[in-house]
């Protein structure tokens, strides 16, 4: 027997296994933004929190959570950092002392400016043109919604 012999669901071999591939690209991905983010003074989930607030405008902690596909537990502490930088500032919302609303600060929205070249130097720097990163990027929301749609009927 090799280790190369198919199982029902296929192979066990590491470099044939999607999850790896994909949390390989993830992590290079998130090594090659951190010279970016570097010169903005954000972590990776930080500048996906102000990516949200930059699109959307003031919104709740709930809604924030939900658009990153992050807990409240995660989104906390990653809040406090960027309030206690001066990028965002959060308060109970007035209609309802439950809700959390989370806006950018001026600086937050000035940081804006100088985040935008980001995009443009990510495909740069990874090689890929506008259509092939739109195409991978559909192609890996619908991975991500099949297997959201997997873990929730395993609940």
């Amino acid at each position: 027997m090799t280790n190369e012999a198919p199982t029902a669901g296929g192979t066990l071999l590491l470099d044939e296994q999607l999850c790896f591939a994909l949390y390989a690209a993830q992590r290079a991905m998130t090594a090659a933004y951190r010279p970016l983010l570097d010169e903005l003074g954000l972590t990776y989930p930080q500048y996906l929190v102000l990516l949200v607030l930059w699109e959307r405008g003031e919104t709740t902690v709930k809604e924030l959570a939900a658009a990153l596909w992050l807990d409240y537990g995660t989104m906390s502490p990653l809040l406090k950092r960027l309030e206690a930088a001066g990028l965002v500032r959060r308060e109970r919302a007035a209609h309802d002392e439950r809700s959390v609303l989370v806006a950018c600060t001026g600086r937050g929205e000035e940081l804006k400016g100088r985040a935008e070249r980001v995009p443009g130097s990510m495909l740069a720097s990874t090689g890929l043109v506008a259509a092939e990163a739109s195409r991978l990027r559909e192609e890996l929301w619908g991975l991500a919604e099949r297997a959201q749609d997997a873990a929730d009927l395993a609940r």
